[in-house]
């Protein structure tokens, strides 16, 4: 059965070359357009969508404000932001966006954004539990991680990585004065960067580095307090407290 989709986006250029797109996969049918948030809002709340390729910049509302109104509702459709716009991934993602695609992008691009929203399988990975201890070892790691700014890709360095956190498939990195998005996944990141790395967390990737301090949590875990400005606190699962205090020889 194909997806039912929304395409919502005020350029008709844009909404053709979406609908095209579309048209070259098997797995989903374009059942809607509309022209600026309102419409968006109208058809989402009259029929049953699967997923919806968004704008950001719209008469009317914005993209973002869309998907904040349907997310929390039964069955709310995957949301994949398509923007010319690139300067709003955090705040796509904090919506509970799939993807999100910056224009121009082609069938190929467009196509790992649809398995991601209808399989699951990128969220479901990033979800899994890291293996143990011995995963913090790892043969020829890169050391450094692509930020996408602009029209420019920068090349961050895993020193000035404070810790990384999951979501949905990406992962943000918490840097010394700044949080960026990356298309990486945890388990991504996981491999590429050194042994300085330890998996905390099913959600959380620390640089051992910056730890500060480490203090009991009241369930038998650990909170680890980083050596930032703010003093920034990451959670160490129960199941991983003991593997950390080992390879710190605790």
């Amino acid at each position: 059965m194909r997806a039912r989709c929304l395409i919502v986006d005020d350029e008709v250029p844009a909404r053709a070359e979406l609908r095209y797109l579309l048209s070259t996969f098997d797995n989903v049918q374009v059942v809607g357009e509309a022209t600026n948030a309102e419409e968006a809002l109208v058809l989402l709340r009259s029929l049953a969508y699967d997923l919806v390729l968004l704008d950001i910049k719209m008469p009317g509302g914005t993209g973002l404000e869309v998907a904040e109104a349907v997310r929390s509702a039964a069955n709310a459709p995957k949301i994949i932001f398509t923007t010319a716009y690139p300067d709003y991934a955090v705040e796509a993602f904090d919506v509970d966006a799939v993807d999100y695609l910056v224009k121009p992008f082609d069938a190929e691009r467009l196509g790992r954004a649809l398995d991601r929203a209808l399989s699951g399988s990128a969220a479901d990975a990033d979800d899994a539990d890291a293996q143990p201890a011995a995963r913090a070892v790892r043969s020829e790691p890169l050391g450094r991680v692509p930020v996408q700014q602009g029209d420019r890709t920068v090349l961050v360095d895993e020193s000035s990585i404070l810790y990384a956190t999951a979501a949905r498939g990406y992962s943000y990195l918490q840097l010394a004065g700044e949080r960026v998005l990356v298309s990486l996944s945890l388990n991504e990141l996981e491999r590429r960067l050194s042994g300085h790395f330890f998996r905390t967390h099913r959600s959380y990737l620390v640089n051992l580095d910056h730890v500060r301090e480490l203090r009991p949590d009241f369930n038998g875990a650990l909170v680890l307090v980083m050596d930032d400005q703010r003093r920034s606190r990451v959670e160490v699962s129960r199941r991983h407290a003991g593997q950390l205090r080992k390879l710190l020889g605790l």
